[in-house]
């Protein structure tokens, strides 16, 4: 009896990470299905974001599909700039740690920002220098 009341915590423990799994597995499935109509796209359990030639997407992962979408046109963003712990970071030497990692976009116009959370320093830089390049392209061309 004393073994079968030793084993239950542990069941619960297995049984919680399953349902977890499961979760987590739901949620890539239904991203992987919104993502189809992006160009390049990018999943954590943060954010989901998707971009179609010069139109950001973004919002948060649920088991059934993203949810509180927005959209905005880089044409609209004045700079972009990597906030880690929110002190801005520079994209060429960002810092090796932190937790509250997020692209901030600037918008011309307005003195309102767009915040996309990520979850690893590294995806952001990425993410923030390939889109400052596509947003210097389009101030070239015009």
């Amino acid at each position: 009896m004393e073994r079968g009341l030793l084993w239950l915590p542990l069941l619960a423990v297995f049984s919680w990470l399953a349902w977890s799994g499961w979760n987590e597995y739901q949620k890539v499935e239904a991203y992987r299905h919104w993502a189809q109509q992006f160009d390049r796209a990018k999943y954590d359990i943060y954010a989901v974001l998707g971009q179609k030639n010069s139109e950001l997407t973004w919002g948060k992962p649920t088991r059934s599909e993203p949810i509180n979408l927005e959209t905005f046109s880089l044409q609209d963003v004045d700079s972009i700039r990597l906030l880690v712990d929110k002190e801005v970071a520079d994209l060429e030497k960002p810092p090796n740690k932190g937790r509250a990692i997020a692209l901030e976009f600037l918008l011309k116009n307005s003195a309102n920002s767009i915040k996309i959370p990520f979850t690893e320093i590294p995806l952001a830089v990425e993410w923030g220098k390939f889109l400052q390049q596509e947003l210097h392209k389009k101030e070239n061309n015009q």
